[in-house]
């Protein structure tokens, strides 16, 4: 008998994978071009997804990752390359995969009249793996939209739906479009502990995104599109390494000459009143730049040791020499 995750609020709502899938990758992209006519939007990206993990892919619009996470659905035909999806080919193997696949995608894909009971249940019912329907609407906060159509639903329950409908798979390999998009606060937050449990289960969570601060709380890996190739791929760890300092937020005001003479470290200024000590952020460090700011009267805001998702996003886009 399988075991089931214990979600957050003490319910169950997924079978555990681990077992089943511990053997076999989750997502294998190799080199993948994907070109319509003259335009080549994947330009030979490679990356993986594991078993367990969230793997979120980022970039702008029109940098490739929709035509790729097609590819990887067997919605879309690749120029070159090879693609693996818990070890299935997308094409090849569609019909199975499909059995393995959670998909959700903007828009839904979901008739206007129908029900989220009725579908939900449908859904559950074709792919018969143990999901519960009611379980699953209640998890995604619909309970008390059960007998209301798709067109009834605002935006943000749709997406929720749409999540259900990925989910009644009991998915080996999940693929989710801007999952929190039109979502409020509270469903957001809802949304990021069901993706969490998700992988917890054993899934591979392949989720496409261009909202930095989701993708900071969620990410294991982040893999970066720009301009049709993968320009960064690794843990947040990894994409920081070598860029460590003190980052704040001050007046625009401030003499970063003067202070970087202070602390005897590279101040570098940036945008917006974003200042970077280019030092290890030690807790004297951290003294030293609060009394130097508070003996010139100037404000100590947005105070962090790392860098974020953000400044890791426009470094390395601007590393290419394409960034705006």
């Amino acid at each position: 008998m399988d075991h089931a995750i214990e979600a957050s609020g003490g319910q169950c709502f997924l079978p555990c994978l681990f077992r089943s899938v511990r053997s076999v990758s989750g997502v294998v992209v190799e080199d993948l071009v994907v070109s319509y006519g003259d335009l080549r939007a994947v330009d030979h990206a490679s990356f993986n997804a594991a078993h367990g993990e969230v793997t979120v892919i980022l970039g702008p619009n029109g940098a490739g990752k929709t035509s790729t996470i097609e590819v990887c659905e067997g919605f879309r035909t690749a120029t070159s390359g090879n693609v693996s999806v818990s070890g299935l080919h997308p094409l090849r193997d569609h019909a199975a995969l499909t059995r393995k696949m959670g998909v959700m995608l903007q828009g839904g894909g979901v008739y206007p009249s129908s029900r989220v009971g009725e579908v939900v249940g449908l859904y559950v019912d074709l792919y018969d793996k143990g999901a519960s329907a009611d379980e699953l609407i209640d998890r995604v906060g619909l309970g008390h939209r059960r007998s209301h159509t798709w067109k009834q639903l605002s935006g943000g329950e749709q997406q929720r739906l749409s999540l259900a409908l990925a989910l009644a798979a009991v998915p080996e390999v999940a693929f989710l479009d801007e999952p929190t998009a039109g979502v409020d606060v509270s469903g957001r937050q809802d949304i990021r502990r069901i993706v969490t449990d998700l992988a917890t289960t054993g899934c591979a969570v392949v989720l496409a995104t261009h909202e930095l601060d989701e993708a900071e709380r969620l990410a294991d890996r982040i893999v970066i599109f720009h301009q049709g190739r993968v320009v960064a791929n690794g843990t947040l760890a990894e994409l920081r390494a070598g860029n460590d300092g003190l980052r704040f937020t001050s007046s625009p005001e401030l003499d970063d000459t003067e202070l970087a003479r202070h602390l005897n470290a590279q101040v570098t200024r940036g945008p917006e009143g974003r200042f970077v000590v280019a030092a290890d952020p030690t807790p004297s460090l951290v003294a030293r730049l609060s009394q130097w700011l508070a003996d010139h009267s100037l404000p100590l805001n947005d105070l962090r040791t790392s860098e974020t998702l953000e400044a890791i996003f426009q470094r390395i886009v601007d590393s290419t020499g394409d960034g705006q």
